[in-house]
């Protein structure tokens, strides 16, 4: 990680929450998916860090923020958690990054809050209520017993990994470890699970209903060969229909995990994309 880029902690609705840190600037608030927490975005968080402040937010659940068990990890949840996060670190405008599962919680939170919002930048992300078979056969396998408990194991979270990019290579040693200490235990991995089953249709409807009155500069940018969100092209491609400003990059030679297999890139397309909206216009 660069050293321009540090580890916090908050605590928000009781729960400590784990964030990476770093720059100076207009905010910009990086959020992960399932498997996966603020790691991913340790190779690209710098580059945008150059121009913004940057956070990159451990959801609960999630690497190093609690991961409590007596909760529903559902849109309301997770919105609140925003919402204490940015008053606790003092943001009241953000441009948001998403991918992933970070991508409905980030987008509910600006159905309830688009005032809010300067800037959006999505990654390979789920958006709209019409899921693909992948996500529902995912979202079928979390809630079966046997199936589940090999998901969210070590041996599970290797081989999300693995389907995710094109380059096994890049899947270090250090990688992995990274993916997977956060949920060694029992109890973190159930948490884990959790996580992937509460977001409702509902919420997905309220973002469908918002999406398109959104005003900001938005960036739209994809590995091309996701086979955990095969559908990802006719995603981004309907983003464009509802929100015509959003330029849209597809990396051809990249899966789902694109902040792994490309962080140069990536960190290149976002920091001018981020930093660069004020002094264009």
């Amino acid at each position: 990680m660069s050293a321009n880029i540090e580890s916090r902690f908050v605590t928000v609705d009781g729960l400590r929450l784990h964030y990476l840190e770093g720059g100076s600037g207009d905010p910009v608030l990086l959020l992960h998916g399932w498997p996966t927490s603020a790691f991913l975005w340790r190779n690209v968080a710098p580059a945008i860090a150059a121009h913004n402040r940057v956070l990159a937010l451990d959801l609960p659940g999630f690497g190093k923020s609690d991961k409590p068990l007596d909760v529903s990890y559902s849109f309301r949840f997770f919105t609140d958690i925003l919402d204490g996060f940015l008053e606790a670190v003092g943001v009241d405008r953000v441009s948001l990054v998403v991918h992933d599962l970070g991508g409905p919680v980030g987008l509910h939170w600006v159905s309830q809050h688009p005032e809010r919002l300067q800037r959006l930048a999505l990654l390979n992300t789920l958006v709209y209520s019409n899921p693909s078979w992948a996500v529902i056969l995912f979202m079928t396998a979390a809630r079966l017993p046997l199936v589940s408990s090999l998901l969210a194991s070590p041996a599970g979270l290797r081989f999300a990994m693995w389907i995710g990019v094109t380059d096994q290579t890049r899947l270090t040693d250090d990688v992995m470890r990274g993916v997977q200490e956060p949920f060694e235990t029992a109890d973190a991995q159930t948490a884990l699970l959790k996580a992937a089953q509460g977001l409702n249709p509902a919420g997905f409807k309220e973002i469908e209903r918002v999406l398109p009155t959104l005003k900001i500069p938005v960036r739209a940018i994809y590995g091309e060969r996701d086979w955990i969100l095969p559908d990802v092209a006719q995603t981004m491609k309907r983003v464009a229909e509802d929100l015509p400003q959003t330029q849209v990059t597809a990396l051809p030679d990249c899966g789902h995990f694109l902040q792994e297999e490309q962080p140069e890139e990536v960190g290149r397309l976002l920091a001018g994309f981020l930093g660069g909206v004020r002094r264009a216009s």
